[in-house]
């Protein structure tokens, strides 16, 4: 079965159960028995997971789809995302844990010029720690900082860490058909702590893999690890909202090798404003 909905189908069939409807109110009715009998209960509509769930075999390109649609953007999926995250504006605080122990916050904002794939986006995030502020923008494929209107080098692992977020990211796998991604299916759901999920393994153009885990009930991306430099990354997803339409996670934690080294909270997110090019340029 085809989960590739959009908006034209579900026209099509609001239209047909409309005309239905009318037909049944003015048709004569059936004359009324003395004794009724008692109305049935109404069936409730399949869930996403049912819907996936009745197609066999069960695909990581179905499940992924049934995620863009029920999920992320009902109900036209990577369209609907399209035309509303033309630009992000993203406000919130981030709080960071060194190898040392030492803890560091900060508070962000993130912008974000949408692309046709994730490689050519244009990214900048400014920080403001309370001795430091400076921006980190990936433009061009590049990563450079700013600092004072001045462009520097950052560290490396300021840049990696940074990079990570875009390549290692929930973007990253709905948008494996613009990328050109390879995604692969594990033969069996994995439950974790009572929760079953499907589990989906992504490579890039560039072969950095990604697996990532889709709660079976939600289609939400509830989870995903990645391996960098010897180090075993797992960052989660928490308190998922809608915005503007489309479906965002408002809290993230990030773990290297079970150590928590990285918490995000969103604050506001808006899509669709003007977003000025010429921050994004070294100057």
């Amino acid at each position: 079965m085809s989960l590739r909905l959009n908006s034209s189908i579900f026209t099509a069939l609001f239209v047909v159960t409309g005309v239905l409807s009318v037909y049944s109110q003015i048709s004569t009715p059936p004359p009324r028995p003395l004794n009724p009998a008692p109305k049935a209960t109404a069936k409730p509509s399949p869930t996403p997971d049912k819907t996936i769930v009745s197609a066999k075999p069960v695909t990581a390109e179905q499940v992924l789809e049934a995620a863009l649609i029920f999920a992320y953007a009902y109900p036209e999926g990577r369209t609907k995302l399209n035309q509303i995250r033309k630009t992000t504006l993203e406000r919130g605080k981030a709080t960071y844990t060194s190898a040392d122990g030492k803890i560091e916050q900060s508070t962000y904002q993130r912008f974000v010029i949408r692309a046709e794939t994730l490689d050519k986006e244009k990214i900048r995030l400014d920080q403001e720690f309370p001795n430091a502020r400076y921006s980190l923008v990936f433009a061009g494929q590049k990563i450079y900082g700013i600092f004072n209107n001045s462009v520097f080098e950052p560290r490396e692992d300021a840049s990696k860490g940074f990079e990570n977020q875009i390549i290692h990211g929930i973007e990253a796998l709905l948008r494996y058909k613009e990328d050109e991604s390879r995604i692969e299916m594990t033969p069996a759901k994995e439950k974790i702590m009572g929760v079953e999920y499907y589990v989906i393994d992504l490579t890039d153009k560039k072969e950095r893999k990604t697996r990532y885990y889709l709660s079976a009930k939600t289609f939400r991306i509830m989870m995903l690890t990645y391996e960098d430099g010897g180090v075993k990354y797992r960052r989660k997803f928490y308190d998922y909202n809608s915005a503007q339409g489309t479906l965002v996670p408002y809290r993230t934690v990030l773990w290297a090798d079970d150590k928590q080294i990285e918490e995000t909270t969103i604050g506001t997110v808006t899509y669709g404003q003007k977003v000025d090019d010429e921050i994004f340029k070294a100057s």
